[in-house]
């Protein structure tokens, strides 16, 4: 995939604020747990992991169908959740319908990473053109503080061995779609009082593996972390550029949903395509 062309066209590459996306919730379960994580659904919260409902692979094309009614810049479609995207079959399912019908949308994936190297393969045959992975620590002893644990083949894995698990893999996984040409974007949640110092050796260990970009989200104290604090535009900045030594640093994240639909930060059209579908709050199960 040529990343000028990526970066052309994908507002969370550095595309310019007339470039639109559609993210397909077509992904309910996860299999690790976050300790920030609360997966939700409803329509008011403007955060990832929400969404106002999980659609079918099959009902794919239909939405995307009436978002580019509403948004004819949509140039890219997503799929981020609002569970795990490689936990089953259902994003690649939905990509393959997509593809047939949108030749001219770049099909984008976020993951946890965890399964990233097994299935890198049905990634690249798939025609992926761009790849966020979600990397929070090189180290499980990091790691082992961000994460309760893990369903790895149907076995729970705990502390630094779920941590030492998981980064193997996203690393892994990483190499193998980075060298088919598959565009890399890692995303790392900041966490001031777990892996703030840690910056500098995720970026430019992911930056090794072949990932071209890089995004720092500030975490949202919830969940188990809610004890943690926000991090200030200023720690934010400090550790963008620890980072930006190893790697190119993405600095405008919205915080999207798992069903934004629309031009970040300039348009929001998710009531108008998922109208009828909104739901109060409901939460999710792992496995």
């Amino acid at each position: 995939m040529d990343i000028q062309r990526v970066r052309e066209l994908h507002p969370c590459f550095g595309a310019r604020q007339n470039r639109g996306r559609i993210h397909l919730p077509v992904c309910p379960g996860c299999n690790i747990e976050c300790r920030f994580c609360d997966r939700t659904q409803n329509d008011v919260e403007m955060r990832p992991g929400v969404t106002s409902r999980v659609i079918e692979p099959e009902e794919a094309v239909a939405y995307v169908e009436k978002a580019r009614r509403f948004c004819p810049e949509i140039s890219v479609v997503g799929i981020a959740g609002p569970g795990d995207t490689l936990a089953s079959d259902r994003a690649i399912e939905t990509f393959k319908a997509i593809g047939s019908r949108f030749p001219d949308l770049l099909k984008c994936m976020s993951t946890n990473g965890l399964l990233l190297e097994e299935k890198a393969q049905a990634l690249i045959d798939l025609g992926l053109d761009t790849l966020t992975v979600t990397v929070n620590a090189v180290d499980p002893a990091i790691e082992a503080h961000i994460i309760r644990g893990i369903i790895y083949h149907g076995k729970r894995y705990e502390g630094e061995e779920a941590a030492a698990i998981l980064i193997h893999h996203q690393l892994a996984g990483i190499r193998k779609v980075a060298a088919a040409g598959i565009v890399v974007k890692v995303n790392t949640v900041l966490i001031n009082e777990i892996n703030r110092f840690h910056i500098r050796e995720v970026a430019r260990t992911v930056a090794e593996a072949g990932a071209s970009m890089y995004n720092i989200i500030p975490l949202i104290p919830q969940a188990d972390l809610a004890w943690c604090s926000v991090p200030t535009c200023a720690e934010i900045e400090s550790a963008r550029a620890e980072a930006g030594k190893y790697i190119d640093v993405f600095r405008h994240c919205q915080h999207c949903r798992a069903d934004a639909v629309g031009v970040p930060g300039r348009s929001e059209y998710g009531r108008q395509v998922w109208q009828d579908t909104f739901r109060v709050k409901e939460t999710f199960s792992h496995g």
